[in-house]
């Protein structure tokens, strides 16, 4: 059983996890002294064996859960969030699946949703990459994979990185790309920073703390994809909608401009 934890807001706890922690046989979780702080917090008595269960021992520690939860509820809990979602669970839930062993998961908070529904950006397709990588050539490299990226991108970065992270998204992206810089969520001093990457970056270069998510808008369609949309537009016009009409009604929501839209059309004919 996976079991998504609070961020920082502990009124965030399900009934349900409630009853998962008090009953389960074993609970396999990221940090053994965490996840009994946040029993005690919510005024549960833990009668299983605790037992860790994070990056560096989950592969070995996977057969031996997998064969407690033949006889009782093995419940799977990280430090915050949902399992898996760039936190331990991967190797455990992978081998349950393949022992025929059932696997539910007891909903709950999640940085992701949780950034993407805050950010009031255009989020109806979005992807979610993890953690941004690590070093300057292999973070450009992911960035560049972004340009043309018409999902939304939602991921996690270091506070001490974030403004380096901001400052090439914003010369690989474009200085008009918008973005959300999603801070602390749930806790006390939660905060969300929306404006332009530029504008991010010089926020982000005074000094941030916290843990950090963030989420870029998708970005328009490469030239290819506006001369695509050029068929439509001349459709629409064909059959009485002015020119601007037409251009103004294709290209909202892909990412296009209506001034490129329109001239793309006139350079077509």
């Amino acid at each position: 059983m996976l079991a998504a934890t609070p961020l920082g807001n502990i009124g965030d706890a399900s009934p349900r996890l409630r009853a998962a922690l008090a009953e389960a046989a074993v609970i396999a979780a990221e940090d053994t002294r965490r996840v009994r702080n946040l029993a005690t917090a919510l005024g549960v008595e833990i009668t299983g064996r605790v037992v860790s269960n994070f990056d560096h021992n989950e592969e070995g520690r996977a057969q031996q859960l997998i064969d407690a939860a033949r006889s009782g509820v093995v419940l799977v809990v990280t430090d915050a969030g949902m399992p898996l979602v760039s936190d331990p669970g991967f190797s455990l839930v992978d081998a349950a699946h393949t022992a025929g062993i059932p696997v539910t998961c007891l909903p709950g908070p999640s940085a992701v949703p949780t950034a993407l529904a805050l950010s009031g950006l255009p989020v109806g397709r979005f992807l979610f990459d993890g953690f941004a990588p690590r070093k300057s050539g292999a973070r450009r490299e992911w960035l560049e994979s972004l340009r043309t990226e018409e999902r939304a991108v939602c991921f996690f970065e270091s506070p001490h990185r974030l403004a380096e992270t901001l400052e090439v998204a914003a010369e690989v992206l474009g200085p008009t790309r918008r973005a959300a810089v999603c801070r602390e969520l749930t806790k006390t001093y939660e905060e969300v920073r929306r404006g332009t990457l530029p504008e991010l970056a010089d926020w982000a270069a005074e000094g941030v703390k916290g843990e950090i998510t963030v989420v870029i808008e998708g970005g328009a369609p490469d030239e290819a994809d506006v001369a695509a949309l050029v068929p439509v537009v001349e459709s629409l016009v064909a059959e009485g909608m002015r020119l601007k009409d037409a251009c103004r009604d294709v290209a909202a929501g892909r990412g296009v401009s209506n001034r490129e839209l329109y001239e793309a059309v006139l350079a077509a004919r």
